[in-house]
């Protein structure tokens, strides 16, 4: 330990210092004092002893929800190509993808975002909006959560045999 003891400024350091000073010299807000940001919410003993049981239940449901929608994509994108190859008449190809899409199963993953869109706000601690009287906005979206089905296929891969093949 130094202490006391100033060192010497390194070029790295000159560089960031004298980027940082040309920044500032341009910044709109220079000279004004910045809005303070209110918190509301006090670090406690409790959240931090939550914090050492990992993530909660509707986090890891989360990510099985995200894993289970990129399987699907997955799953789907190679079916919808492997079809485009076998079918050569675009209506053909047209009814046997909207059958195809229809008769997909999400029944998994639809009973996880079931589960999320009742659960959710109880186990986050989600507050309320006392205008709207709903739960807040998570970054300006609905917490809730839309099932996957056959407009959901079709939104992303649509029965258009010329698309697949662009």
């Amino acid at each position: 330990m130094s202490q006391g003891a100033i060192r010497p400024e390194t070029p790295r350091e000159r560089r960031e210092r004298e980027r940082l000073e040309a920044d500032l010299a341009s910044s709109p807000v220079r000279g004004r004092p910045l809005r303070q940001r209110l918190r509301n919410f006090r670090p406690d003993p409790e959240s931090g002893a939550r914090a050492l049981g990992g993530p909660t239940a509707w986090m890891r449901r989360l990510r099985a929800i995200e894993d289970a929608v990129e399987q699907h994509e997955r799953q789907l994108g190679d079916s919808w190509r492997t079809l485009a190859q076998e079918v050569e008449d675009p209506a053909e190809f047209a009814a046997a993808w909207r059958e195809l899409a229809g008769n997909w199963s999400f029944a998994r993953v639809n009973e996880l975002i079931d589960r999320h869109n009742r659960n959710f706000p109880a186990e986050a601690q989600l507050a309320m909006d006392p205008r709207t009287r709903d739960f807040v906005r998570i970054n300006g979206r609905s917490y809730l959560r839309e099932p996957l089905d056959e407009r959901w296929v079709l939104s992303r891969f649509p029965a258009d045999r010329d698309a697949v093949l662009r």
